[in-house]
């Protein structure tokens, strides 16, 4: 009786248990307010901050999906009354977070076309026009659940949006951030002739007086989308001619200004992409750097010796003018000329370049030509010899240049070609007219010579240390044959 009544207690207690866990899970899987896009959360003012938990939040079955899959969405709308450039992003954001903004063209989830997305926080903008509606849709990705902070607020025109209120740069170097998310275009306005776009977007304007004249380079360095950089001469928007265009980043327009005139500098987007934050540098080119190589690193004078300008210009400029002097008595304004010594010595050869906007720098180095030269004059071989006997085989080497370490190598025929017999080095001094220096070996003549009849020797000649500058005459085979007999 007691055992039974205690299991009765257990199974009332699990109920009891079962129903109160059922009840704070009932509690804790509440959806947010904005689950659905029907339930849209309205965003009536910029700017606008909100952090909202999804760990709830559903999927509609029609719910449309833009750059990346969402598990779980929440949903807000905007209706502007003026139009605006908005900021969006999920800066504060718990979890991975991708927001996507649609304009609606009808009352439906399927009337949604989409504007844009970011993904992982990095700001977007987008231009809301006045009584038009928005939806922002916000979720997380890979499936994770948590906290999503969605932040919109409004972009305003740069101060230097227009030509008329161009950014005047005092002195040089001049650095300045703006953001051009909300810049526009004016009737008129010039498109940069390195532009890939069909119109100018979203431009923004700098101004300069120079007070000497010299090289002065623009470059955007930093930019959230492509950039492109024109320089023009006027002083209206209808009367301005382009005098340089350059696009991409760190890619810098250089020009020779002259003192007193004023110049106008429009940076836009390459491609018609939305603008955003970025830098504009205006500063005193700095001078090329020249510098040259040649081959071979080591000539002589049997060498057409090429000479290769590697010079650099920082500014980007490129170069007009090359101007070489080879030390003897030769000059050349060849970009890479070539050039051969009639002696052996060492040279200072100097090299100036021009950039096309006329800053100069100049290099020289000194070029040693040392001509290395050996050569076999003859092999003197037995003209007949017998299986087992050993005869010498002397190789003559004439150097008429400078004292060189040489190795001789020294091969025999066989049916299936040339085999190594054996070599040696020694020091071969400078000799006068046709002396000599030999190089004696000992062969002993095998039976497989006799089997064949007769035996041709080869020699090899290599310095050491140096490169031969005639190596045509660095090889001889001895003639006529040695004959051979057992």
């Amino acid at each position: 009786m007691i055992t039974k009544l205690l299991l009765a207690r257990k199974t009332v207690f699990a109920v009891v248990l079962v129903i109160t866990l059922s009840i704070v899970q009932v509690a804790y899987a509440v959806a947010p307010a904005n689950d659905n896009f029907a339930d849209a959360e309205e965003i009536s003012s910029l700017p606008f901050n909100v952090s909202v938990d999804i760990t709830d939040a559903n999927l509609e079955p029609d719910e449309p999906q833009t750059c990346f899959f969402m598990e779980r969405t929440v949903w807000h709308k905007f209706t502007p009354t003026e139009t605006k450039t908005v900021r969006v992003t999920s800066l504060g954001s718990s979890v991975s977070t991708n927001i996507n903004v649609y304009h609606a063209t009808g009352p439906g989830i399927s009337d949604l076309s989409a504007l844009m997305c970011t993904a992982f926080a990095p700001p977007q903008t987008f231009l809301a026009e006045a009584g038009k509606t928005y939806y922002v849709q916000s979720g997380a990705l890979f499936g994770e659940f948590g906290t999503i902070s969605i932040n919109l607020e409004e972009v305003l025109a740069p101060a230097n949006d227009l030509f008329a209120n161009a950014t005047v740069v005092g002195s040089l170097p001049f650095a300045d951030s703006i953001d051009t998310a909300a810049a526009t275009s004016e009737v008129g306005e010039p498109l940069p002739s390195c532009s890939f776009s069909g119109s100018a977007s979203q431009s923004v304007w700098f101004s300069f007086t120079p007070v000497i004249s010299g090289s002065v380079s623009a470059y955007v360095p930093t930019a959230a989308f492509t950039p492109v950089v024109a320089a023009y001469t006027g002083n209206s928007l209808n009367n301005l001619t382009e005098i340089g265009c350059r696009n991409f980043h760190h890619n810098r327009l250089t020009l020779s200004l002259t003192a007193g005139t004023t110049y106008f500098y429009q940076i836009d987007s390459l491609f018609s992409e939305r603008g955003g934050r970025m830098e504009f540098r205006l500063e005193v080119t700095p001078p090329p750097t020249a510098a040259f190589s040649y081959s071979p690193f080591d000539p002589s004078v049997f060498d057409n010796i090429q000479f290769f300008n590697q010079s650099h210009d920082p500014g980007g400029a490129g170069f007009q003018t090359f101007a070489w002097d080879f030390g003897d008595g030769k000059t050349s304004t060849a970009e890479h000329p070539f050039h051969r010594y009639s002696k052996d010595g060492k040279y200072t050869v100097s090299f100036s370049v021009t950039t096309v906007d006329g800053r100069t720098a100049s290099t020289s180095q000194v070029v040693e030509v040392k001509t290395h030269d050996v050569a076999i004059t003859s092999i003197s071989a037995p003209h007949s010899a017998n299986s087992g006997q050993t005869r010498t085989i002397t190789v003559s080497i004439n150097n008429k240049r400078y004292t060189e370490t040489v190795q001789v190598d020294l091969f025999k025929s066989t049916t299936g070609g040339f085999q190594w017999v054996g070599g040696y080095t020694q020091t071969v001094p400078v000799r006068p007219a046709n002396r000599t220096t030999n190089f004696v070996f000992n062969y002993t003549f095998t039976a497989d010579d006799a089997a064949i009849g007769k035996v041709t020797f080869k020699a090899i000649a290599t310095i050491t240390g140096a490169r031969d500058a005639l190596p045509a005459d660095n090889e001889l085979i001895s003639s006529p044959p040695t004959k051979v007999t057992r």
